[in-house]
């Protein structure tokens, strides 16, 4: 298997349009996953914001040009009981399905782990559905580990 050769870069605001296109997809994604997401349109992020945000950090990945997955660091306050009073937070992760399973996604986390470390951040952490199996495959090999189930009751 060839892979393609990848440009990670920051997102701008002319990407806002792919990066809208990709919100929506990992909301398709993710609904089923999640039966307490609102029906209809619905949002998750202001993308547009936080490519704006100095304190952010938000990455395209590019295969000839074309935009094909997306994520982004965010600095997020800890729980004050713990040894760190801020980490980076990762989302947004998003590949387009004719990309998958080619280390586009891999690639994306190593380039926000690095800007994340490069920020003083010691503790990189995200948030992945339990059922999403190939997504904590995936995670799991880049090196994070599971760390907490939060559990709900209706």
């Amino acid at each position: 298997m060839t892979l393609p050769k990848v440009n990670i870069r920051t997102a701008t605001m002319e990407d806002l349009p792919v990066l809208l296109n990709f919100e929506q997809e990992i909301i398709k994604a993710e609904r089923p996953f999640d039966v307490t997401i609102k029906e209809g349109p619905i949002s998750y992020y202001d993308i547009g914001e936080m490519i704006q945000d100095p304190k952010a950090h938000v990455v395209v990945a590019e295969v000839d040009e074309k935009i094909v997955a997306s994520g982004y660091a965010i600095p997020k306050r800890a729980r004050h009981y713990l040894d760190h009073e801020l980490y980076a937070y990762l989302g947004f992760m998003y590949t387009d399905e004719d990309f998958r399973g080619k280390g586009i996604n891999a690639q994306i986390v190593d380039e926000l782990k690095q800007w994340s470390q490069q920020e003083g951040y010691k503790e990189i952490r995200l948030t992945v559905y339990n059922e999403n199996l190939p997504a904590i495959k995936a995670y799991e090999k880049v090196g994070f580990k599971k760390h907490i189930i939060e559990m709900r009751l209706e």
